[in-house]
């Protein structure tokens, strides 16, 4: 599953995540300051927050690993830059409250989830801002919505086999491809559903995309 659990991956790559994630939440943070009012994309991060984090813990057991939904496409489209702080505050919550996910690995599961999230975001406004050859701005949003949804699980799919690999075991190996299997009908189904969502939001509350790292409105 894309929540790696302790006791699993060396202490190199646990230690590598946590800098790596501290590092992006302190510039999300200090970027985020420098554009704008935080405190009013408090209640839009809070949403979004429980919604990756309610969605990550409908997991399916396949072999010795899981799939589930993970809507960090979705995160990243909406919070831009501020997705990373919360998946870091979803990852947490998923590994107190219900140990899905170890406390160790809070770190590098941040990393794996939040940099794809980043990417879809970068996806997603440079998509509609060439989309506007179409017709219809929402048929833009739609498409790329859908492309970003499905690169970030991709993604972070991706980065999760390749830290269990870093680790050096060679069972994972295998868990790794069966991890990336597992996989490919949540890749489409998100890719569906954050386009689905992206539309419906430009429609109702446009104000809802993007975040202050650049906004979609």
């Amino acid at each position: 599953m894309v929540h790696i659990s302790d006791g699993i991956l060396s202490l190199p790559v646990l230690a590598a995540g946590w800098a790596i994630a501290i590092a992006l939440i302190a510039v999300a943070l200090w970027w985020s300051k420098k554009k704008g009012n935080i405190d009013e994309e408090i209640p839009k991060l809070s949403v979004m927050t429980a919604a990756f984090f309610v969605a990550s813990l409908i997991h399916i057991p396949v072999g010795p690993t899981s799939a589930h939904f993970i809507l960090n496409g979705l995160v990243g489209v909406t919070l831009g830059i501020l997705a990373l702080p919360a998946i870091f505050i979803g990852v947490v919550l998923q590994a107190v409250l219900f140990q899905h996910g170890g406390i160790t690995t809070i770190g590098i599961n941040t990393v794996n989830m939040g940099i794809p999230a980043l990417i879809a975001f970068c996806i997603f406004k440079w998509g509609n801002k060439r989309g506007m050859m179409l017709t219809r701005k929402d048929l833009s949003a739609g498409i790329f919505g859908a492309l970003a949804g499905g690169v970030a699980v991709f993604l972070a799919v991706v980065f999760t086999a390749f830290s269990l690999i870093l680790s050096g075991k060679e069972a994972f190996s295998a868990v790794a491809i069966l991890l990336t299997v597992a996989h490919i009908p949540i890749i489409v189904i998100e890719a569906i559903v954050t386009g689905s969502i992206v539309v419906f939001l430009l429609r109702v509350k446009p104000e809802l995309i993007g975040g202050l790292g650049g906004d979609e409105k």
